[in-house]
């Protein structure tokens, strides 16, 4: 399978999880099922929490079923990373429905080359319509570089997932980064 394949076989995975672990989740009637286009004041910080163990304790068992065949990293976003994103957009002025912003609670990321990050790009509007994504974009800011691909599966009761994929080149650049402006909860 050549590295485009894997990446959007991952993109397909990924988009199918989030759609497993949400109707696990949500649809089940044991979890309140709070609108996230709503903004924070609307959403009360124990729903994040609950959601956040919840996935915490249990992707893994996801993760196992998956036909994932690229190298892969993941993480659960921390209580302390998600107070700290609450707190900032909670004091801001212009206020963000919460499913903009706390978008990234489950992350992914893949390491690529320059050539295979834009041919990825170049696909990412087909597979937006293909995987019902909810959007993409090319961050380039403060030294930091990425792609950011966000998945929820069109509701906005569910918490967007996110993958990122970074360029080979920009591995380190990105780690300090990071450490500067995503880690002021330390």
């Amino acid at each position: 399978m050549d590295k485009i394949s894997q990446i959007k076989q991952l993109v397909s995975e990924i988009n199918r999880l989030h759609l497993q672990f949400s109707n696990d989740y949500f649809e089940t009637g044991r979890i309140e099922k709070i609108n996230l286009s709503r903004t924070i004041p609307h959403v009360p910080a124990p729903h994040i929490y609950k959601y956040r163990l919840t996935l915490h304790e249990s992707v893994n068992d996801y993760l196992m079923t998956a036909a994932i065949d690229i190298k892969y990293f993941y993480r659960v976003k921390t209580r302390e990373s998600i107070d700290d994103k609450l707190e900032r957009y909670a004091s801001r002025e212009d206020q963000y429905p919460v499913n903009n912003w706390l978008n990234d609670i489950f992350g992914v990321r893949i390491i690529l080359s320059a050539d295979e990050i834009q041919s990825v790009m170049d696909l990412l509007d087909d597979w937006q319509d293909e995987f019902g994504l909810k959007n993409w974009y090319l961050r380039d800011k403060e030294g930091y570089r990425g792609l950011h691909i966000y998945f929820k599966n069109k509701s906005n009761f569910y918490f967007p997932w996110e993958l990122q994929i970074w360029d080979v080149q920009d591995i380190q650049n990105n780690i300090k980064n990071h450490e500067k402006f995503k880690r002021n909860f330390i």
